[in-house]
């Protein structure tokens, strides 16, 4: 376990204690040596963390502290880099630019041990954007709001045909997304590739009630191939 995830396990242990927590039980719940919890104490005391006890005795922590609203181990924070890093590589502009702003916020929050594997720039999404000729926000609001869509589609062959579909799941792969939904023309569950969607519009209906059915219907059938739209 890194000294920084460590630190603030040590934290959550002494702040769920309802008595003294001896650097032994610490130790073997960490997984590392005692020497270590003295040394992560004597650490976290430097840094004002209100920790009172000593050896033989055991640690307490004074009421009243309390974590950041954002705290996070490091892995944690190294598997949010990359989700936010993974999200570059998609055509939906609006989710792209809450990636930036959902990066800053944290940033700021967070304190600095943390905030270095932010900055680090160890970690990285590569890949070209996915081509899409609209914007994948209409999706997500539908799936949302449980609001039909209506599409200009082109099968693989080139076949054109419009149709109006209840959305229900949004899957982004490195060079497209997939729109999961129940087709009305076809009468069952469908993925459309938003690189052959031509038009895409908000209907004035929508399937209120039906999504969560309408799910359970796709991921039921996971098990047998897919059909493409």
């Amino acid at each position: 376990m890194r000294k920084a995830s460590r630190l603030f396990e040590i934290i959550q242990i002494l702040r769920l204690a309802r008595k003294p927590m001896t650097a032994a039980v610490m130790a073997e719940t960490l997984e590392v040596t005692v020497r270590s919890i003295y040394r992560d104490i004597a650490a976290l005391q430097a840094m004002r963390v209100p920790i009172e006890g000593g050896r033989g005795i055991g640690y307490i922590m004074r009421p009243g502290f309390d974590l950041p609203p954002l705290m996070f181990s490091i892995e944690e924070m190294e598997a949010i880099v990359l989700s936010l890093a993974l999200l570059e590589r998609t055509a939906d502009e609006e989710l792209k630019q809450a990636a930036r702003r959902v990066n800053q916020k944290i940033a700021g929050a967070v304190p600095a041990p943390l905030r270095q594997a932010m900055d680090n720039k160890a970690l990285y999404a590569w890949g070209s954007a996915q081509p899409t000729g609209f914007d994948l926000a209409i999706v997500r609001r539908a799936i949302r709001d449980e609001r039909k869509l209506m599409l200009a589609y082109r099968d693989e062959l080139g076949r054109g045909s419009e149709r109006t579909i209840q959305p229900i799941a949004l899957i982004y792969y490195s060079q497209t997304a997939n729109i999961v939904a129940w087709c009305e023309l076809r009468q069952a569950i469908r993925n459309f590739r938003s690189d052959r969607v031509e038009r895409c519009a908000a209907s004035d209906d929508f399937f209120k009630g039906d999504g969560d059915r309408l799910r359970e219907l796709w991921t039921s059938g996971w098990a047998e191939k897919a059909v493409a739209g």
